[in-house]
């Protein structure tokens, strides 16, 4: 019996090291931030990143707030001169959030998971960010200027319900 225990644990350790992750190949997908984000968000919107504000603001709620799901529009600023978008995959504290998104930095045409992003805006608006650079395995020293946050779900959709609410409240109650 402890033969067979044995023989199956040293089977499953080999087992595992063989799964190990697979090297990167030349035919490897090279993502795009803004394919990324509309994938992994479901958000349907194209064209550069930069674009991706304005487009937004008459087809989806935007706001200065993250909520997970939503998608973090940078303006155009240096070198990332098409704007960058990365959607919020957790928020820490009002001012710390995580992002998924893709072609950033060091990792050029590579996805990462779980980016911490800090807002470093006065007024704590998410209107200026610093990004964890991982070259340097710290928070980067830029700070990237931001439109806001996309948010999934059609502003029609969004304002209907909103209204429907307000009507409610509003609405005289029937006397029992």
């Amino acid at each position: 019996m402890m033969k067979r225990l044995t023989a199956a644990a040293v089977a499953a350790t080999l087992g595992f090291f063989a799964i190990g992750p697979a090297p990167a190949k030349a035919d490897d997908a090279y993502w795009q931030c803004v394919t990324f984000a509309r994938m992994f968000s479901g958000i349907n919107i194209f064209g550069d990143a930069w674009t991706w504000w304005r487009q937004a603001v008459d087809k989806f709620r935007t706001g200065r707030a993250p909520e997970t799901g939503s998608v973090l529009v940078f303006q155009p600023n240096g070198r990332m001169d098409k704007g960058h978008v990365a959607v919020v995959s957790d928020i820490l504290t009002d001012r710390v959030i995580r992002v998924t998104h893709a072609n950033w930095g060091g990792s050029r045409g590579k996805v990462e998971e779980n980016v911490t992003v800090v807002d470093v805006s006065p007024s704590g608006d998410w209107s200026r960010v610093k990004v964890w650079y991982n070259p340097i395995n710290a928070l980067g020293t830029t700070v990237y200027p931001t439109y806001g946050f996309v948010y999934k779900g059609a502003r029609d959709a969004f304002d209907n319900g909103r209204q429907m609410a307000a009507a409610a409240v509003n609405e005289p109650r029937a006397a029992n």
